[in-house]
C-alpha cells in the first residue's frame, strides 16, 4: 500500500466538508478529480473508504482509521513546513552558547532576556565553556556560538569583536595595597589570591600578568560567585582581578578600592565565535549587536 499526504488531506477534507463538490473547491481541483483520487485511494488501501450511499458523504470504518492517521501526520508535516520555512528565513534555529569568560553570565544574562523577545523561535541554551574545549565543540556543531577573549585562526570561524575590557585590581579599603596607584605582579606574591574556578591559563591575572612575570602568589583560593569574592574581598580575606564592567558599582563603595594593573595598563576583547556560515544570520547578528548594546551600559555602569 502507497499512502501520499495527498491521500490523507483527501480525506480529512471531504470529513471536514461533507460532500466531494465542497472538498474539491477546498482542495482546488475538480469534483472528477477528486472521485478518481478516491478510487485509487481504495484501490491502494484494498478495502471501501466511504458509505457511498450517505448524505452527507460518511468514512467507512476503514476510512476512519485514515482519517486518525491525517489528524495525527499532517499536523507533524505542517508543523515540520512551517519550522523549514522558519530556517530559510532566518527567523528560527538554533543557538547553543558556551562561554569560556566566567563572569560574563552577568552581563550575557540581559542579552538574552532581550534576545528571546525578538526570536521567540530559536531555541537557546547556554552550556559554561569550562569543563569542555568549546571552540572545537563550535567546529562539531554542539554548540553555535563560544564567547572568548582568546581569538584563534581557525578555518571557516569568524571571531566577531564584541567589546573591550580591562582586568582591574580589587582590594579591601583596609588593605596595604589600598596605599598603592598601581598594582604590579610582585605586590602579589604575599597574597591570597581569589579567582573563579578556571584553569589558569584562561584567567587575565595569570596569562596577561603573573605567568610572564613567573609571580606566583601565597594561595589562591576559588569561588564560583562574583558577589562571594566581593564578599570576601570586603572582609580582607584576599585580593581579586575583576573585569572593569563587573566592579563598577564597587569603584563607589567605601569598602573597596579599584586599581589598575601595571602603568600601562591591561587591555583585553572579547570576541563571539561562530561559523562562518551562521555569522550573518540574522538571528546570530542581532545577538551580537545586542550584545554589544549591553555592554556599553555596564561599562556606563
Amino acid at each position: 500500500m502507497h499512502i501520499e499526504f495527498r491521500h490523507l488531506r483527501t480525506i480529512k477534507a471531504i470529513h471536514d466538508t461533507g460532500g466531494l463538490a465542497r472538498a474539491a473547491d477546498l482542495l482546488n481541483i475538480t469534483q472528477s478529480a477528486l472521485s478518481h483520487q478516491i478510487k485509487g485511494i481504495e484501490d491502494q488501501a484494498g478495502v471501501e473508504l466511504f458509505v457511498r450511499r450517505s448524505k452527507p458523504l460518511k468514512l467507512s470504518a476503514a476510512g476512519m482509521k485514515m482519517l486518525a492517521a491525517a489528524e495525527s501526520i499532517l499536523p507533524q508535516v505542517a508543523a515540520l513546513e512551517s519550522e523549514f520555512s522558519g530556517l530559510i528565513a532566518g527567523s528560527a534555529g538554533r543557538l547553543h552558547i558556551a562561554i569560556e569568560c566566567h563572569a560574563c553570565f552577568e552581563w550575557l544574562l540581559p542579552v538574552l532576556e532581550q534576545f528571546r523577545k525578538a526570536w521567540p523561535e530559536v531555541d537557546v541554551d547556554i552550556r559554561p565553556g569550562l569543563a569542555f574545549d568549546a571552540l572545537p565543540a563550535l567546529r562539531k556543531e554542539e554548540v553555535d556560538l563560544v564567547i572568548s577573549s582568546d581569538p584563534e585562526d581557525l578555518p571557516e570561524t569568524d571571531f566577531t569583536p564584541l567589546f573591550d575590557y580591562e582586568p582591574v585590581f580589587v582590594a579591601s579599603s583596609q588593605h596595604p595595597l589600598a596605599q598603592k596607584d598601581v598594582i604590579e605582579a610582585e605586590d602579589f606574591r604575599g597574597e591570597t589570591l581569589i579567582t573563579y574556578p578556571v584553569d589558569r591559563a584562561r584567567l587575565d591575572i595569570f596569562s596577561q600578568l603573573l605567568t610572564p612575570a613567573k609571580v606566583e602568589p601565597a594561595a589562591v583560593r576559588q569561588v564560583e560567585l562574583t558577589a562571594v569574592i566581593l564578599l570576601l574581598v570586603a572582609s580582607n580575606r584576599g585580593v581579586a582581578v575583576l573585569p572593569d564592567w563587573v566592579v563598577r558599582q564597587v569603584r563607589f563603595n567605601s569598602d573597596y578600592v579599584t586599581r589598575p594593573l601595571t602603568k600601562q595598563g591591561i587591555t583585553r576583547r572579547l570576541y563571539a565565535a561562530t561559523r562562518a556560515e551562521d555569522t550573518s544570520r540574522p538571528f546570530m547578528a542581532h545577538l551580537i549587536r545586542l550584545a554589544r548594546q549591553e555592554a556599553v551600559k555596564l561599562q556606563r555602569g
